[in-house]
């Protein structure tokens, strides 16, 4: 096994993006290499995009996860380039996603969730998107799965309208999607991850083998399903609503569900790892979080704890797999050479950590997630590399778009990826601003900055802003409470150091640094 690479860029700081100008100059086509020496890729490559929902970063073999086996995770990671510093900036599922649609921060988009924002992705925004742009480059265009936001109008219009191949469900799939969305009802496979790489395959697939799921298509998105055209490149979206909690429910029920998800790991189920001494106290002020007001579906006893993540790693794994078959799949087409794969997930998730189930919060097992660029342009001493330049998601569409050699659009705050990956000096982020403004179901409004070494959060009233979209705020209000963390010597968040004189300097910093983001960002 090939070890990793640990590089750590050498940076200058900046607010929220990197502007097109500050990147050095490439070929308008991605650069490729045979044998250490570049060439330019005479093609435009092909993108497969997977999302996952609800998975944090340490869920991988290849990232500490003791029990779940994720080898072909792994060696997507071994053979591409691993970011192992990647935030999710709005760590819930609707404005993640919308996030990635607008390639900006929630304080720019404000499309929060949707039951408290009430605003969707506006048509401006969905044609800058990174589907949008391609396509207009030539690309033919899938998105399947899971979809948590709105475009333009509740109808999603414009995205049945402009996507070659558009094949989603609204909001919560389900293990057996067919059950809650008749949209899945015309898939042979019953469980979801392999339902959507049925979905995958049809979309790919040239010849007749598909014509029952098209043929079957419900009525509501019939008319937005088409093949591929073999003389098009292509970028497919692909979301996944596991291993989500929600998504969990009648796994392995039924008799032909893959056997993996009734029996795999059930010997090692004692084994998942649980915070120490769980259930643990909260740690933040009644004022701040109460954990009474809490969805109890996140209050989880010990038991039910270690069920759930016994499902959790068994759905972990049937993504793995799901990666193994879409690669074998690539070469069977003849496209494992021409098509870049990222895998990346909409948020993380605490599982008891600071006494917490749930997401929302900033803390790091809530905020940073797995991303994986695996390119066969990439020059082969690059492969395996694990950088620890701060990235986003807001990245993702960029990278996408820097790749495939189309312009970013001004409108985005996220940055290409690919200098990085290439181990050119250019200009990078020294922080990230992290925000949750879900003011429903018990959580606080928050406001980060994660530094390279420092973490610093200030949470607001909750009394003041209860199901509220307040992404301008209040005026005149101030923080009612603040954490500080040494993420250096404290990787857990265990120390708030906040109120110790010796951090004083490092505490206005912080402080400072993160009112600058709320506004330049918002800009």
């Amino acid at each position: 096994m090939k070890i990793f690479r640990i590089l750590l860029m050498s940076v200058t700081s900046f607010s929220g993006g990197v502007s097109q100008a500050d990147q050095l100059p490439h070929p308008a086509l991605v650069i490729g290499a045979v044998g250490g020496a570049e060439k330019r890729n005479p093609q435009k490559p092909n993108v497969i995009f997977v999302f996952s929902d609800d998975h944090r970063f340490d869920s991988l073999g290849m990232t500490g996860d003791p029990v779940t086996q994720t080898p072909h995770l792994n060696q997507l990671a071994r053979e591409g380039v691993f970011f192992k510093n990647t935030y999710i900036t709005s760590p819930i599922c609707g404005p993640s996603r919308a996030n990635i649609f607008t390639g900006q921060w929630e304080r720019k988009n404000r499309i929060g969730f949707s039951s408290i924002s009430k605003n969707m992705v506006s048509e401006e925004a969905f044609d800058n998107s990174f589907l949008m742009k391609l396509k207009r480059a030539g690309y033919s265009t899938a998105f399947i799965g899971k979809h948590h936001t709105k475009i333009v109008d509740r109808k999603n219009s414009p995205l049945k309208n402009n996507i070659d191949f558009c094949y989603y469900g609204e909001g919560h799939l389900g293990f057996h999607p067919a059950k809650k969305k008749k949209v899945f009802s015309n898939l042979k496979n019953k469980t979801q991850i392999e339902g959507l790489f049925e979905a995958t395959e049809a979309y790919l697939k040239p010849g007749n083998d598909f014509d029952y799921f098209y043929e079957n298509a419900d009525p509501s998105l019939k008319n937005c399903l088409y093949k591929r055209d073999p003389d098009q490149p292509f970028c497919a979206w692909i979301n996944f609503n596991l291993p989500h909690q929600a998504s969990l429910g009648g796994m392995g029920s039924q008799p032909e569900d893959p056997d993996f998800y009734k029996n795999l790991y059930a010997d090692q189920r004692s084994e998942m790892p649980l915070p120490n001494e769980y259930p643990v106290k909260a740690n933040l002020p009644d004022d701040v979080l109460n954990i009474s007001e809490m969805p109890g579906y996140y209050r989880l006893n010990k038991q039910k704890l270690l069920d759930t993540k016994l499902k959790t790693a068994r759905a972990v794994y049937g993504i793995d797999q799901f990666i193994k078959n879409l690669r074998k799949l690539l070469v069977d087409l003849g496209e494992d050479q021409n098509t870049i794969i990222i895998f990346a997930s909409d948020n993380g998730l605490l599982y008891g950590e600071h006494g917490i189930c749930g997401k929302t919060m900033l803390y790091e097992e809530s905020v940073q997630v797995p991303l994986m660029i695996y390119s066969p342009f990439l020059a082969e001493k690059h492969h395996g590399t694990q950088l620890a330049a701060l990235a986003v998601g807001q990245d993702i569409p960029a990278t996408i778009l820097d790749m495939c050699g189309v312009k970013v659009p001004d409108s985005y705050q996220g940055a290409s990826l690919l200098p990085l990956m290439e181990g050119r000096s250019v200009k990078w982020r020294h922080d990230v601003f992290l925000e949750n403004l879900f003011t429903s179901q018990g959580y606080p409004r928050q406001e980060a900055v994660r530094s390279e070494r420092y973490k610093y959060i200030r949470y607001f009233s909750r009394k003041n802003d209860r199901n509220k979209y307040l992404p301008d705020g209040i005026v005149g209000e101030k923080a009612i409470y603040e954490e500080l963390f040494d993420l250096q010597n404290d990787q857990k968040e265990q120390v708030n150091l906040a109120h110790n004189p010796k951090y004083a300097e490092v505490l206005t910093a912080h402080r400072k640094r993160c009112q600058e983001l709320v506004t330049e960002l918002a800009q």
